[in-house]
């Protein structure tokens, strides 16, 4: 494992990427692209909170995908071309790996599968020449968050056997109230003063490295910030890392319709 992030999974900031008051996400999306150019991961690893599944844990296995897609609930902004290509060895190998833990997976091969627009927004910014192999893991409403964490810590374990470089990126957001009327993107910002207050202290604790307090207070921000999907995705991130963080930053935080969006470098 060279490299960890989490990441935004708005496709805001591919959409509207000129916007003023996304300029510090975009920009620090960047700055995630020029790690990754540097350091040439031989796989680009993606949990997708956006990517759901319910029956059996699911993992992209289709060796190219390449068209165009249109966001269910930002679709006036216009259409997102893409062409991503699968690291289907290690996805078979971690759909093994899962069955052999009890955890029923399947891989998906099939011609036209619909991708998710948090993966095609990541991947066009953080690997925009598309020249990184991806293995794309999909969310499973009905794992916890230590269900979650075992995936990641599988994962990973594969990528070590088959002696890859891999860099991993967890697409979800911080705290989840979206606002439900129309307004400015220039007016953006979180929804409620306490869910910006959780949502700082969470990426400071993260920063300080201090995972212990980071997860007991984890359930009071899922409750009280109502936290992108359990925040889950740090979950696999936690498993992919073996429960270590390296030297973490926040690169930057943000506003993404009123929730809360973070690019946070935890390797």
């Amino acid at each position: 494992m060279v490299a960890a992030y989490l990441l935004p999974a708005s496709p805001l900031l591919l959409l509207r990427n000129d916007e003023a008051r996304y300029r510090e996400l975009v920009d620090a999306m960047k700055r995630v692209a020029d790690d990754l150019d540097e350091l040439k991961p031989d796989t680009l690893l993606i949990y997708s909170t956006r990517w759901y599944a319910v029956l059996d844990q699911l993992w992209q296995g289709r060796a190219r995908m390449a068209g165009l897609h249109v966001d269910e609930n930002w679709h006036e902004l216009g259409e997102m071309r893409y062409d991503i290509t699968t690291d289907v060895s290690l996805a078979r190998a971690c759909v093994r790996a899962a069955q052999r833990a009890g955890i029923a997976s399947k891989l998906v091969d099939y011609a036209g599968f619909p991708l998710d627009s948090a993966t095609l927004a990541a991947n066009a910014l953080v690997n925009p020449d598309g020249t990184l192999p991806t293995l794309i893991v999909a969310n499973n409403l009905y794992y916890d968050f230590e269900r979650t964490r075992a995936l990641g810590e599988l994962t990973a374990a594969q990528a070590a056997i088959q002696g890859k470089r891999v860099a991993v990126i967890a697409l979800g957001g911080l705290s989840g109230s979206e606002f439900r009327d129309r307004r400015e993107f220039a007016d953006d910002a979180i929804a409620s003063a306490i869910e910006d207050e959780w949502n700082r202290r969470v990426l400071k604790l993260i920063e300080r490295r201090d995972l212990d307090e980071l997860l007991r207070q984890l359930p009071d921000f899922i409750a009280q910030a109502r936290a992108d999907m359990g925040f889950k995705h740090l979950a696999f991130l936690l498993g992919a890392l073996g429960g270590r963080l390296g030297a973490a930053q926040v690169y930057a935080y943000g506003p993404q319709y009123g929730s809360g969006a973070a690019v946070v470098r935890l390797l």
